[in-house]
């Protein structure tokens, strides 16, 4: 799936456990922060027209952040810099684990390669975690689920009054949302 599509399903994730600001941003982060390691794009792109072969996304990408030893390091840092530490390291986890299903579903390429996951690095290799049914990137599932995603943000983002912009900018976050509530009216208070 699509980072994006990956950062709205960790926000959400992080909204629906009540999280404190702090938290909600290491949960968010946790759902979308595997995919450091497709930065080895711009690395071999780079190669490439240089005439080097440097298949840093090739062969890292779906690996260096997407297993068992990964999550346990970013349990350790939710835990660590978390406020609320075991309900945050638990949805640390739980979004983790919804970004490894995401990919696993949703990120075929246009060549038909699978990324498979080995999820169970860096203590084996035997494991690796594919789907048979999986559907390409640009697949109608992807784009209903990020579509599905975006308007839930929305949503929270007028009921509570912040959203994920509130992780780059107070200020700018306060404008959307008050955009937002000018648009469709004042958040419902809950009794």
């Amino acid at each position: 799936m699509s980072p994006i599509t990956h950062l709205m399903t960790s926000w959400v994730a992080a909204n629906a456990a009540r999280l404190p600001k702090r938290d909600r941003l290491l949960v968010t982060c946790a759902g979308i922060i595997p995919d450091l390691d497709g930065l080895g794009v711009v690395v071999e792109v780079a190669g490439e027209k240089m005439g080097s072969t440097l298949p840093w996304y090739s062969y890292y990408h779906h690996v260096l952040g997407h297993n068992i030893g990964f999550a346990l390091v970013l349990l350790a840092a939710g835990w660590a810099l978390a406020i609320k530490r075991v309900r945050t390291a638990i949805w640390v986890g739980l979004v983790f684990h919804l970004h490894l299903l995401g990919d696993i579903i949703g990120s075929r390429g246009p060549d038909g390669y699978q990324w498979p996951i080995p999820y169970l690095l860096p203590f084996s290799n035997r494991a690796e975690l594919t789907w048979s049914g999986q559907w390409e990137l640009n697949a109608w599932p992807n784009i209903v689920i990020t579509i599905l995603l975006f308007l839930t943000v929305l949503f929270l983002a007028w009921q509570r009054g912040y959203s994920p912009i509130e992780m780059i900018s107070k200020t700018v976050d306060d404008r959307f949302v008050a955009g937002l509530r000018r648009r469709f009216g004042p958040a419902i208070e809950k009794s």
